[in-house]
């Protein structure tokens, strides 16, 4: 049997606020995230020759992380300068690109995209003194196919998708479908498309030993006639298989360090960094990814019904489409004339509420979050007022006022 190619993928995201609202009122819950973070380079330094590890790292989170005063504030639990610099390391840490706020690409305005990618991009560029990132990490794996040219449009070279979405259209086996990379094409754009293991990546989330992994990945790559790449994508550091501060038990400890010592030895699987299978390997055949997300809990990821499943998830998500309409009609009308230092702050602080309102937490847990989305909607047009009623006071008509 040839070699088994692995790609261990870990999505880790905070909403905005949420670390310093733990560490108030859940410590315990925040540092055993914050060791979780921590863990990942530090594990990792003994296994330089072996380890690679794919990371997508959330915007929000890089900006608490970066953040001197939440540095300040966890000083004594993990120094988040340290941990920054050590996730420079590109021997075992390959950075994914992805959305700034973590919206759910295919539910938001069309004109928010750009501005999700771009803002990610400035803020990793500065922190991995990097300027490019080949991989891209759809936050909650929404994807949909019209969101090919904009991706390749910020330079990404491939994208990873649920297997659960992707469709052959040159005609292909079951596992030449999911264990090699394919092409998507939209209009005249295309992109590789990496295909994440559903079922394996379940067992990661869960909890798995080595022994168990070796034979279920052998089994399904059986019929391979070539050297299967093999993709697991889970958060890392949601529950207490990745939370554990006991390395024995954990994933770390417990299934990752037996694969390293492994592949030392020239096993089976061997860990790979997806761009350099795809160096040597390339992308075969042409696939279509259906609309849809990765499953999470109890839910299957088709439809978005995580965030789109109650009244008032769709209600909010409407309001989203009509602030951001608001927002960008006065980003048209300012490119058109010169605005003061006042102006462009009151605009700019309106156009990052409706980036922020736009975060996926917001609408995943039921109708308990939809609040934090109103709230920065409610602030964004607030702000717009202000900016209105200075242009048309200017103009001559200080009665004009958005709706709320």
């Amino acid at each position: 049997m040839s070699i088994i190619h692995h790609a261990l993928v870990l999505n880790l995201h905070q909403p905005p606020g949420n670390l310093e609202h733990l560490l108030a009122e859940q410590p315990w819950e925040a540092r055993e995230i914050l060791y979780a973070y921590d863990r990942i380079p530090r594990f990792l330094w003994g296994y330089e020759d072996v380890a690679r590890v794919h990371l997508s790292l959330s915007g929000t989170l890089l900006e608490t992380l970066s953040s001197p005063e939440f540095q300040s504030s966890v000083y004594g639990i993990i120094d988040c300068g340290s941990l920054l610099w050590h996730l420079q390391n590109e021997k075992i840490i390959d950075i994914l690109g992805t959305g700034y706020y973590h919206p759910v690409f295919p539910l938001i305005p069309e004109a928010d995209r750009d501005e999700h990618i771009a803002r990610w991009q400035g803020i990793a560029r500065h922190l991995f003194w990097r300027n490019g990132f080949q991989g891209f990490w759809p936050p909650e794996m929404g994807f949909s196919m019209e969101l090919i040219p904009l991706l390749k449009k910020f330079g990404y070279r491939y994208v990873i998708v649920d297997s659960e979405h992707v469709e052959p259209v040159t005609p292909m086996d079951w596992h030449e479908l999911r264990y090699r990379p394919h092409i998507a094409r939209y209009g005249d754009d295309e992109i590789i498309v990496i295909v994440r293991d559903r079922e394996l990546s379940d067992a990661q989330e869960s909890g798995m030993d080595y022994i168990w992994f070796v034979k279920e990945v052998a089994q399904r790559t059986q019929w391979c006639e070539f050297e299967p790449l093999v993709v697991t994508c889970t958060d890392g550091e949601n529950g207490g298989w990745f939370r554990n501060t006991q390395n024995e038990v954990n994933f770390w400890g417990a299934f990752y360090r037996e694969l390293l010592d492994e592949a030392r030895k020239d096993s089976l699987i061997r860990p790979t960094f997806i761009k350099d299978y795809l160096d040597k390997h390339g992308a075969v055949g042409e696939v279509r990814v259906k609309t849809g997300a990765w499953n999470t809990g109890w839910h299957h990821g088709n439809d978005f019904v995580q965030w789109t499943g109650s009244q008032a998830q769709k209600d909010s998500l409407a309001r989203v489409e009509k602030v951001s309409a608001q927002v960008h009609e006065a980003l048209i009308e300012a490119a058109e004339r010169e605005l003061g230092d006042q102006e462009r702050y009151e605009l700019e602080s309106a156009h990052w509420r409706l980036l922020r309102a736009e975060t996926s937490c917001n609408f995943y847990w039921g109708e308990d979050w939809v609040n934090r989305c109103h709230a920065d909607l409610d602030a964004a047009v607030a702000t717009l007022n202000r900016f209105r009623a200075k242009k048309y006071s200017l103009d001559g008509d200080p009665g004009w006022h958005l709706p709320g």
